[in-house]
């Protein structure tokens, strides 16, 4: 039997292959696309849709990877036959004894062992990186875990996935634990404007020291160095159960990065924020993220307040700030997703009481190596 062949993809600089210095050949995008393709058949046969799928120019500059990650992706073939593809994504200023592992495997040749071969290489490669601790990712529809027989409960205490999933059984034997799970949440859109008038005046009567300000793709100057330490709460303020993540180091370079690779990607970015009258500072923000390539879906991304400032409704404030700017400006969008822990019950309860609902549970899980 022909060997698996598994290959490091070369990231394109153009879609078609071509090079700003005109040295690459127009099949040198080829691997690359055919991870898209299998990526976004995936997308289509669990979803139905490809709303949580990234566009190939987001996946072309998220595989660059930049200083902050390094991004390793795999291609596996047998003789010319497509297998399917596996992924490593390395940290390289903080969280640098974990690795992101991916696997993915096509329809046809499944349940014959690739996967584990898959998960095996893209593990060493991050053992090989030194890395002691290994993260994967999974989302399943709502409908599969409500008729689900059972759950595999997370150890955060909070929710669980079904056992006779085929990725639970898959994370489960190859030794992951099931640290966290995430409820993905949909909200249709447009919410009536009664609706977002209604909590608007609730919530402001809380809120009577902060004024609301907003911005689109880049961050006003004479807030990007507080935004900077809202993102890096960010990564330590939101539940994150028993997972070995730290803390990231944002700064103003970091932010600026951040918003060129989303410009070159063609995402479009609508920022809310609440600032604190008496000290000027941004005391919570929240982001959507529209792409033209997928209309009628928003992107709900981070969402904080911050801790010295809670207790005044600015979550909802934010939220509800930022959803009548992106109602004005993406008319075509139908719906928002978002993600939230299910331990998370605050944002979840600002998030139930705009109009979202389940659409499906993501488990977070993690194996530690040593």
């Amino acid at each position: 039997m022909t060997d698996l062949a598994i290959t490091a993809v070369r990231i394109p600089e153009t879609p078609d292959g071509g090079g700003s210095g005109g040295g690459e050949r127009p099949d040198s995008a080829a691997d690359f696309h055919a991870c898209q393709a299998l990526r976004e058949a995936h997308e289509l046969q669990k979803w139905g849709d490809l709303d949580r799928c990234l566009t190939p120019a987001e996946a072309m500059e998220f595989w660059r990877g930049n200083e902050y990650e390094e991004r390793q992706l795999y291609i596996a073939r047998l003789g010319t036959e497509l297998v399917g593809m596996c992924s490593v994504t390395l940290p390289l200023r903080e969280n640098t004894s974990t690795a992101g592992i991916d696997v993915l495997v096509t329809p046809a040749h499944r349940r014959r062992g690739w996967g584990r071969r898959l998960l095996e290489y893209a593990e060493s490669v991050a053992v090989g990186r030194g890395r002691t601790s290994l993260d994967s990712y999974c989302e399943i529809p709502l409908e599969l875990v409500e008729r689900s027989a059972g759950l595999l409960p997370a150890k955060s205490g909070a929710g669980g996935l079904p056992r006779d999933e085929a990725s639970t059984a898959f994370a489960s034997g190859a030794g992951y634990e099931l640290e966290q799970v995430e409820r993905s949440s949909r909200l249709a859109l447009p919410v009536p404007p009664e609706h977002l008038e209604m909590l608007a005046a609730e919530a402001s009567a809380f809120a009577r020291d902060y004024t609301m300000v907003a911005w689109a793709e880049s961050c006003p100057d004479e807030f990007v160095a507080e935004y900077a330490i809202l993102k890096a709460r960010m990564s330590t303020d939101v539940p994150t159960a028993g997972l070995d993540w730290g803390a990231e180091d944002w700064d103003i370079a970091r932010v600026r990065d951040e918003e060129r690779t989303l410009a070159r990607s063609g995402v479009q970015v609508q920022v809310a924020a609440a600032v604190h009258s008496a000290s000027g500072g941004l005391a919570a923000y929240t982001v959507l993220n529209w792409r033209p390539d997928m209309p009628a879906t928003v992107i709900q991304q981070d969402t904080l307040v911050s801790a010295e400032h809670r207790g005044h409704r600015l979550g909802m404030l934010v939220k509800l700030a930022n959803l009548r700017l992106a109602q004005q400006r993406w008319p075509a969008a139908r719906s928002v997703l978002t993600w939230n822990a299910n331990e998370n019950q605050h944002m979840l309860a600002i998030n139930i009481s705009l109009g979202f609902k389940p659409a499906g549970y993501e488990g977070e899980w993690q194996k530690r190596l040593g």
